[in-house]
């Protein structure tokens, strides 16, 4: 169900001291998406339980934390190595640590899945409708251009996007400032007039402290995230995050 902005925030203030608020103080004209509001991740976790039955969703949960941990701590470190590497990496260590077999056939099919993934279904009618409203959009995402492509080419979402604004171009994940930047110096608009699209509460707190106007396409039902930051606006899909920015 999606919750507009003003009354989002008027909820969330009953259980943050300090929420933020949201000002329309100009119109949007762009959106920045993370990228997992376009790209479905299920697949390769269902590739997960297909090579590793019974010990899917265990190793699963172990490679999807680990795989933001070492995205912050290699920021913070400043040892940056790609999206891609951080994957890899990241699943190396899950499968060790969730006592897995992973052998270099399996950890390459598990891998390879990233470079399969196509959009939610709800994807493609959302952009037509922001296409059609004049509203700019690119990916803003940490991961690489490559990946980025795949999910466009597999879905047939060609000629929606603007120039891929990844992570690898600053060399900081976010929520580092430093990649968000990108969205006005791309878009050659303020920051107010770029919406933000997250697929993670820990995203949407990260786009809100930059200062975009946030909403967060919450399809796990998740709560949000105790970081003093609320998004400008929730919903469960991209229908909603069509009624948020045009109004």
């Amino acid at each position: 169900m999606l919750v507009n902005r003003r009354k989002f925030v008027t909820l969330a203030a009953a259980t943050l001291a300090a929420p933020a608020a949201f000002a329309a103080t100009r119109p949007i004209k762009a959106v920045a998406f993370d990228g997992f509001p376009i790209t479905d991740p299920r697949p390769v976790f269902a590739k997960v339980e297909e090579l590793f039955p019974g010990k899917g969703h265990a190793l699963s949960e172990a490679w999807r934390t680990r795989l933001f941990e070492y995205t912050w701590l290699r920021t913070l470190g400043g040892r940056y190595v790609d999206f891609w590497h951080v994957t890899e990496q990241s699943l190396i260590f899950a499968a060790k640590a969730s006592g897995v077999g992973l052998a270099a056939d399996q950890r390459d099919a598990l891998m390879q899945a990233w470079l399969g993934l196509k959009a939610w279904p709800d994807v493609a009618p959302a952009l037509n409708e922001l296409k059609a409203a004049g509203i700019r959009m690119a990916f803003l995402a940490n991961l690489t251009a490559p990946m980025l492509d795949a999910v466009v080419k597999n879905s047939g979402l060609e000629g929606f996007f603007e120039p891929h604004l990844s992570t690898d171009k600053v060399r900081a994940f976010k929520p580092d400032p430093r990649a968000y930047q990108m969205g006005p110096e791309a878009f050659k608009l303020a920051k107010e007039e770029i919406a933000f699209a997250a697929f993670a509460g820990w995203d949407a707190a990260g786009a809100k402290w930059f200062g975009y106007p946030t909403f967060w396409v919450n399809r796990a039902h998740t709560p949000v995230e105790q970081l003093d930051a609320v998004p400008d606006g929730v919903g469960s899909g991209m229908a909603d995050l069509v009624k948020f920015v045009l109004g």
